[in-house]
């Protein structure tokens, strides 16, 4: 897999958590049309550079419920990600209009 698509798949993810912080993991795998083990990794990797925080629900009765917390680091990385994606994107854009 590229970088491109690492810093996308992660920008889905952490659009995604923004929106629903309380998306399961297979949720977010269906909805991003990723293997859960990859959401699982994105995730731990988000987690350990500090752009997510992972709280379980405390008085759940089935522990496997989490809720995620982009951390001011996080809305900075999303910023950043979508900043990149959208000058990656304006170059595709320049690119084909100059071989039409």
């Amino acid at each position: 897999m590229n970088k491109y698509q690492d810093d996308e798949n992660n920008l889905g993810l952490l659009r995604k958590l923004q929106k629903s912080p309380k998306s399961t993991q297979r949720k977010l795998s269906k909805d991003l049309g990723l293997s859960l083990g990859k959401i699982n990794y994105c995730m731990k990797e988000l987690n350990k550079k500090g752009f997510v925080k992972i709280k379980n629900f405390k008085n759940s009765k089935n522990k496997l419920n989490y809720f995620y917390v982009l951390t001011p680091k996080g809305i900075n990385y999303r910023i950043y990600l979508t900043a990149k994606f959208m000058k990656r994107k304006m170059k595709e854009y320049d690119e084909l209009k100059k071989e039409i």
